[in-house]
């Protein structure tokens, strides 16, 4: 049976591949030859024909497939007050290549301000969906607040502002519940936070990393769900808040493995989201078994279909694989989903526009399917 809210049986993580317009003018943006207004107009024009695109091919939720971003996480958590975006020595490290070198500092009190530019975005993703027949709804990504932290740790924050991590973490998550409530206050009734580092836990590499910096993963699990559940205090009334969990997605590769098992208590029982996002497409991310603690009011959409290669799955292998989570979890607390955007970083996975939209269809078409 098909759901009447968010989210929906066939649904999608947020990002899409960057159209050639957007890439042009975003190019030629940088080396000064546009206006910022005659940037945002290229960009206003593709996001209104990519918000039809997904409509026309059945989906419910539509996103501007983070179009006006270069990175999934820190354009939104560098506009934040005491935030800023810096060059640094190297970029991240994935397997096998390695994204430009950018990162974020913090340098003063963290806050969050109404004239954060993504509010704005919101309100223009809305307007377009609000104009189609049917209005779809407008679903809005934003980087979890553990992001901020994983990703330069202790090092990234000056000691003189934050001498110590608790009133640091405490900031973050009031800044965080003034976004959400914000996005609400805007209009937006599905919200996503984009949760990489909770998977990253589950990865031994990644564990001995935080550890060798100061950190101690499972204390920080802890902290990541404080700050998870801070963030939702500022949930308005009729919003769902949704998270994604990933394991690394630039160029159609990876950073982290390991199955859900070590972080599923915390996850499904402490975190104060209302549906989860799950990447599934391969073995790195385990069995389907941590579904058994999913509480009953709770969803899972099942990232069955992988986002970083065109090849289409057969129906029947994604019928499979909805079948086997299933058995740990009511297929009707279950949804279909790419296991991830198509372009966490404006560069985008290794995949052409058509094997996208082919992607996104046979999700829909299967989720008819399994949910008749």
């Amino acid at each position: 049976m098909e759901r009447a809210k968010p989210p929906f049986r066939a649904d999608h993580v947020g990002s899409l591949l960057r159209t050639a317009p957007v890439k042009e003018a975003r190019a030629r943006r940088l080396a000064g030859q546009i206006t910022p207004e005659a940037l945002e107009a290229v960009e206003d024009a593709e996001i209104g024909q990519l918000v039809a695109r997904q409509q026309a091919i059945g989906l419910h939720a539509v996103t501007d497939g983070e179009f006006r971003r270069s990175w999934w996480h820190y354009d939104f958590l560098s506009h934040l007050d005491g935030v800023e975006l810096v060059s640094v020595a190297q970029g991240l490290q994935f397997k096998g290549t390695q994204t430009k070198a950018e990162g974020l500092h913090v340098h003063g009190k963290i806050g969050f301000s109404s004239g954060h530019p993504m509010l704005d975005h919101f309100r223009y993703l809305k307007s377009v969906a609000e104009g189609l027949p049917g209005k779809p709804v407008a679903k809005m990504t934003i980087p979890s607040p553990t992001a901020l932290h994983y990703r330069g740790g202790r090092q990234a924050i000056e000691r003189s502002v934050y001498p110590e991590m608790e009133p640091f973490f405490a900031d973050l998550g009031h800044a965080y519940a003034k976004a959400v409530r914000a996005f609400g206050e805007a209009g937006c009734t599905y919200l996503q936070l984009d949760e990489v580092f909770v998977a990253y836990l589950c990865d031994e590499a990644q564990r001995d990393y935080l550890r060798s910096r100061g950190d101690d993963p499972d204390k920080l699990l802890e902290v990541y769900a404080d700050l998870v559940n801070a963030a939702c205090t500022g949930r308005t009334p009729g919003m769902t808040l949704s998270m994604h969990l990933c394991r690394g997605n630039f160029r159609s590769t990876w950073m982290a493995q390991g199955g859900y098992e070590r972080v599923a208590d915390v996850l499904f029982n402490r975190m104060d989201v209302d549906a989860y996002f799950m990447e599934y497409d391969s073995e790195r991310a385990g069995g389907f078994e941590p579904l058994r603690l999913l509480p009953k009011s709770k969803q899972v959409v099942l990232g069955v279909m992988t986002s970083k290669t065109g090849a289409l799955e057969s129906k029947d292998q994604l019928k499979r694989r909805v079948d086997q989570a299933a058995k740990f979890a009511p297929l009707d607390q279950l949804c279909l989903s790419p296991q991830c955007g198509f372009a966490s970083t404006e560069e985008g996975n290794l995949l052409a526009e058509d094997e996208q939209w082919a992607k996104l269809a046979h999700c829909v078409e299967v989720a008819r399917e399994v949910w008749r």
